[in-house]
């Protein structure tokens, strides 16, 4: 576990820390754990999932830009499917398709009656992308945000326990202080590293997701160029 390892390499025993202390302290550590485990997972989850759409739509986007006819390139579209330009480009297929069926004219070339239908079935599916790709996110800001709080939490709670405990012994030298207090710093340090590399994956995370908003912009423009061209 990261925080485990961190602690105990700073000379610290998490376990330790853990048995020692009372039900309330136990119960922050464990959920400070347990949010820098889930924050562990979604990081990871989501570089996958960024490195693997990357790759994808990079395919999707040649494919697109070399085909001829864009029926094969939908019924070839299962092998795009983490691509999220494949979404803007089912929905402007859709409407185009839609388009050109309803104003088709007897031995006359079929045309497109609205562009402005075309553009608002790409902005409908890229505000759809965009959800998708932030999934999970939420989940980041939440954990880097609460985690510092609970540490601190943890923290005040310790200090309390530990000057009952002089209250009750009478004993205020540093000895009998500095064990109890450290124990309760712990918290913090824990809420710290829970927060951390989750605010840094969130915003590293959100710098990516404008990269991949601007691409859905500028293959919505794409499409609607190439149907302009071909069906006006």
């Amino acid at each position: 576990m990261p925080i485990a390892a961190l602690l105990e390499g700073q000379g610290t025993n998490l376990w330790e820390v853990v048995l020692h202390g009372g039900p309330v302290a136990k119960g922050v550590l464990v959920l400070l754990a347990g949010f820098s485990i889930l924050s562990w997972v979604v990081i990871i989850q989501k570089v996958l999932l960024l490195n693997r759409s990357r790759k994808i739509t990079d395919q999707f986007r040649a494919a697109f830009r070399r085909a001829t006819d864009w029926r094969d390139l939908k019924q070839a579209s299962g092998t795009y499917t983490l691509s999220p330009l494949l979404g803007l480009f089912g929905a402007g297929y859709t409407e185009v398709t839609y388009q050109l069926r309803a104003h088709a004219q007897p031995g006359g070339k079929a045309q497109i009656r609205s562009m402005e239908a075309v553009e608002r079935s790409l902005q409908r599916a890229s505000v759809v992308e965009m959800g998708r790709m932030e999934k999970g996110l939420g989940i980041l800001a939440t954990i880097a945000a609460v985690s510092p709080f609970v540490g601190l939490f943890g923290t005040v709670w310790g200090i309390i326990d530990a000057f009952k405990g002089i209250g009750t012994t009478g004993n205020a030298s540093l000895a009998t202080v500095a064990i109890p207090i450290s124990e309760a710093l712990v918290a913090t340090a824990i809420g710290l590293v829970a927060a951390i590399p989750a605010l840094m994956a969130y915003n590293f995370f959100q710098g990516q997701l404008k990269q991949w908003q601007t691409e859905l912009d500028d293959f919505a423009l794409e499409f609607i160029s190439l149907s302009e061209r071909n069906f006006t």
